[in-house]
């Protein structure tokens, strides 16, 4: 797609022309097969882009994902197998022209705003479908180059099609002239996830085993969170005497010594991976394997999110057990998702604890069915409102290589 004549914008490639200082020396080759180019401007973006690339993989392997961010945004923490991280290098003509001859990208998805015209306006002229997400207004009205004409109605050219996060955002694109038609608020961006998949005849069998009984789930435990989690479970145990605990070590490895611990601990445990089914008088069942999680989070109302206790872990995804309607309890070292954390913190759906007294009296006061039903939907709500706008994007990406395949 040509870009509209200006000269704001010409008078921005025109500097943009300029060698720059240090030109674009990428740092990995292109894999083959189809590459799709998501650049972040925010470390929430970059998550949810990360995110949406693991669900895009799983419905087309042969798909690789290039995640660039700008020079005000960290790497990201937790790259997945599918995805490439580079810094987009400085905006200059020469730069976009080696970088986009590298890479040959199918698509490309920009997020945000702080448009990078050079880059842009080289992608276009290559014809390259291009779309705009989660687009906010405070960062598409933000321009570097102040003493140059506004090159944001020619830049904006470049997209097919703009999802903005909210109606400010969508009035600000009309005003620059964007159709009305090429605008869909859908909301913002951010990590969400879908409901993992569940064994339903296991799940049932299990409902029908647990009967009548409380249950709440430590997940993905560091091992020095576990004699915490004991505590909590003892002194909740006290106020509900048939409560049951389920215990998913972060390494499934590591379940011998979980057993080891527990029993050394005198509790009455069920081993998963030793074939053993909770009874009436199980206080703990230890579910040491992977693939259950759907079910586990599923039969739990109340959650608490480990690796987050101990120094220098940085937690783990709270989406998941939002999404199942779980009320999430995690601990402060929450680095690598705390993004997520926030937002479902402030929703109501999840809630901070730092020792085991803390967890012990959270359990106990989620117990009652109508607490922890409410912070269940205040999480499951910010989940699925995070994974709605995941799926308008993989539509829309699905969509363009689709009809890019039968071109």
């Amino acid at each position: 797609m040509a870009l509209l004549r200006s000269l704001g914008l010409g008078a921005y490639l025109a500097a943009a022309r300029r060698s720059p200082a240090q030109p674009y020396d990428p740092a990995h080759d292109r894999p083959d097969g189809t590459l799709i180019w998501v650049h972040a401007t925010s470390a929430t973006r970059a998550d949810a882009l990360n995110q949406l690339a693991k669900r895009l993989r799983a419905q087309r392997p042969e798909v690789t994902v290039l995640l660039t961010t700008d020079r005000e945004t960290p790497r990201p923490t937790h790259i997945g197998p599918s995805v490439i991280w580079e810094a987009l290098p400085e905006d200059f003509i020469e730069n976009a022209r080696l970088f986009l001859d590298h890479w040959a990208p199918d698509l490309g998805i920009w997020t945000g705003g702080r448009l990078a015209p050079a880059f842009l306006s080289q992608a276009a002229e290559r014809r390259l479908p291009l779309f705009l997400i989660d687009a906010e207004s405070g960062l598409l009205s933000q321009r570097s180059n102040t003493w140059l004409p506004d090159y944001t109605p020619a830049v904006l050219e470049a997209f097919t099609a703009i999802l903005a996060r909210d109606e400010t955002a969508a009035h600000f694109l009309r005003k620059q002239g964007v159709p009305a038609e090429d605008i869909a608020v859908v909301g913002p961006l951010q990590e969400g996830t879908n409901p993992l998949p569940c064994n339903e005849a296991e799940r049932q069998e299990m409902a029908t085993l647990l009967a009548g009984r409380p249950v709440w789930l430590a997940a993905m435990l560091h091992p020095a969170e576990l004699p915490v989690v004991l505590q909590a479970h003892r002194t909740a145990s006290r106020f509900a005497h048939r409560l049951l605990l389920i215990v998913v070590p972060d390494d499934e490895t590591e379940g011998p010594q979980f057993t080891e611990e527990i029993r050394r601990d005198e509790w009455r445990v069920a081993v998963w991976s030793e074939g053993e089914m909770p009874d009436e008088n199980t206080q703990v069942l230890l579910a040491d394997t992977r693939g259950e999680m759907g079910l586990w989070y599923r039969l739990a109302p109340i959650c608490f999110m480990g690796s987050s206790l101990v120094a220098k872990e940085t937690g783990r995804d709270p989406n998941e057990p939002a999404a199942h309607g779980s009320a999430i309890l995690y601990g402060p070292n929450v680095a690598r998702f705390l993004a997520s954390y926030e937002r479902l913190a402030s929703a109501g759906g999840a809630r901070i604890i730092r020792n085991s007294q803390m967890l012990s009296a959270a359990v106990q006061s989620l117990l009652a069915a109508d607490a922890s039903a409410a912070m269940a939907h205040a999480a499951w709500d910010v989940a699925t409102q995070g994974a709605g706008v995941a799926d308008r994007v993989l539509d829309l990406i699905q969509d363009t290589l689709d009809t890019l395949e039968a071109a």
